[in-house]
């Protein structure tokens, strides 16, 4: 699978752009705010339908138009696919493969994958719960799309019992949320026992790539699921058919505090994935570099992990990474990039050896050669 051509149409500060993209590594160079991780920016909205930087959709759009199109062609052992979005900056987005409409946006997942890297990642380890959770969440997305559903639909119950549990009054009887506690329990627990088999394969390329970054002398790192709703269960693959019973206890044992608070104060929502160095909290304890190296240490073993179930490797976007790391890890980060296609931004040098097939320039919204 590899990206062949983009355009775009009214997307970020693109009235009209064309790329094509070569097999190996394409460098998008240019200044500052040239628009060069707008491009990368709009293959990462293909293949997860949303923006690896968090945007709203209606930022996606150009100031002054309606919608944005993204349209790629993309390559695999098969006849070569057309990808089309519109997205637009108020209503629904419409998504085709081979121009003919799809029924749901999520129904393209899975014909693109990309693995994005940023300076941005280092909120996987300093950051909260949150980010972490989106990680796992988003690898599992691109492992198997109905992982997507799965998160769609605890996602929709959650928002129902919170807005019940917002209105509730003494009149109310409280067992109306035996029903909710009913479906959150099923999609909760289909969610977090994806979590954990994802867990269990991250865990060794993920230790074998913080070693490559860091060298000799590495730090042990590891990662364990924290369920908030089971504490001090320790929970991993070898204990699947426990979560739904440990997450419907959880949920009962909580209603009187859930009811008070008038908020769902136990689920999958309220997890973390605690990363550790050497057996002590990775965001506290760990060091500016060690923090980098975990960080790209997820990627990459996020990378792997796609690569293998899938059976071929997600398209690379590495932006603006190099210009974060030192040279030690720009090295290390050079010489163990997994082999695919690739698509670079930089505003300055790129690390020596880097194995570049082609170059292009971005300057104030256009692209040249």
């Amino acid at each position: 699978m590899r990206l062949a051509h983009l355009w775009l149409t009214d997307f970020r500060c693109y009235e009209q752009a064309e790329i094509e993209v070569g097999p190996g590594m394409t460098v998008l160079a240019g200044g500052n705010a040239s628009g060069k991780t707008s491009i990368l920016e709009a293959v990462g909205w293909l293949a997860r339908m949303s923006s690896f930087r968090g945007a709203p959709d209606v930022a996606l759009v150009r100031a002054g138009a309606e919608r944005a199109f993204v349209r790629a062609e993309v390559e695999g052992d098969g006849p070569r696919r057309t990808v089309e979005a519109e997205i637009t900056a108020a209503g629904r987005n419409r998504v085709l493969v081979n121009h003919k409409p799809l029924p749901r946006s999520r129904d393209v997942l899975g014909t693109l994958r990309v693995t994005v890297f940023s300076p941005d990642d280092l909120r996987l380890v300093k950051g909260g719960p949150s980010e972490r959770r989106t990680e796992l969440d988003d690898l599992l997305v691109a492992l198997s799309p109905r992982y997507d559903a799965a998160r769609s639909d605890y996602e929709r119950v959650l928002r129902h019992r919170n807005a019940w549990l917002k209105s509730w009054s003494r009149n109310d009887d409280p067992a109306t949320l035996d029903v909710w506690d009913d479906q959150l329990t099923r999609a909760g627990a289909e969610l977090v026992r994806g979590r954990l088999k994802l867990l269990e394969r991250l865990e060794a390329p993920m230790a074998k790539a913080y070693a490559d970054l860091a060298g000799a002398g590495a730090a042990d790192v590891a990662g364990v699921y924290e369920p908030g709703w089971a504490p001090g269960e320790v929970l991993d693959a070898s204990r699947l058919d426990d979560v739904a019973p440990l997450l419907a206890a959880a949920l009962g044992e909580s209603r009187a505090a859930d009811l008070e608070r008038r908020i769902s104060l136990v689920g999958p929502h309220r997890d973390d994935w605690r990363l550790t160095v050497e057996s002590r909290e990775a965001r506290r304890y760990a060091s500016q570099g060690e923090q980098r190296s975990l960080a790209l240490a997820i990627r990459l073993a996020g990378h792997a992990v796609v690569a293998e179930v899938a059976g071929e490797p997600p398209v690379l976007l590495l932006d603006d990474v190099f210009s974060e790391l030192d040279d030690t890890r720009s090295a290390g980060l050079v010489a163990h990039l997994p082999a695919g296609q690739a698509l670079v931004t930089t505003a300055g040098q790129l690390p020596v050896g880097l194995p570049t097939e082609r170059v292009v320039w971005i300057t104030g919204g256009r692209v040249g050669t």
